[in-house]
């Protein structure tokens, strides 16, 4: 089965064709911790949960007035002491309310795809847009490279069966990553 892996450069391979299927394996808390820990690397992620306003293109993907208060989950990740992404995850009030451990700094093994889907709010269908983005000077200095550098974007938006669009995670990718995605052909 495919899986991530870790170079012996710290290039990592973040292979999504299973990534969302394996994300409480072995107790991991999510799909970072899974993968990372597949690929031989040690997991750890500092987390803060607030509420807040959502930027105004994932507000509009939560179907949120940008002034409504979301869910914020930001996380910085790590494999040892190395920071490799930055993850900031959105959630429309439905979705804590339905699920309220989502909201919780610790959420669990699966994390907070497993307590939406526990409240009957299963992603079915999980869209992923890559993009390369200048790096704010924030982001620059956590990830250790100049601010406008270009980094590399992942916005996930995952939706119900029904459609709703119960989480946009906007994943900040460090230096040295290669995406691959797989597509069935039958």
């Amino acid at each position: 089965m495919p899986t991530n892996t870790i170079g012996a450069n710290g290039e990592i391979l973040r292979d999504a064709r299973t990534r969302y299927v394996q994300r409480a394996e072995g107790g991991a808390h999510g799909a970072f911790e899974a993968e990372t820990r597949r690929a031989g690397g040690t997991p750890r992620a500092e987390v803060t949960v607030t509420r807040g306003a959502a930027p105004a293109d994932v507000a509009e993907l939560l179907a949120v007035d940008q002034a409504e208060a979301v869910v914020v989950r930001s996380r910085r990740m790590y494999d040892g002491e190395r920071l490799v992404q930055l993850a900031d995850t959105y959630l429309p009030p439905f979705v804590a309310e339905a699920a309220p451990a989502v909201a919780e700094l610790d959420t669990g093994e699966g994390g907070i795809i497993s307590r939406m889907a526990e409240a009957g709010l299963a992603q079915t269908d999980v869209v992923e847009d890559v993009e390369q983005r200048p790096a704010t000077a924030e982001q620059a200095e956590a990830l250790g490279v100049e601010p406008g550098d270009l980094l590399l974007v992942i916005t996930h938006t995952g939706r119900t069966a029904e459609g709703r669009v119960v989480e946009v995670t906007r994943h900040v990718l460090g230096r040295g990553w290669t995406l691959r995605y797989g597509v069935p052909l039958s």
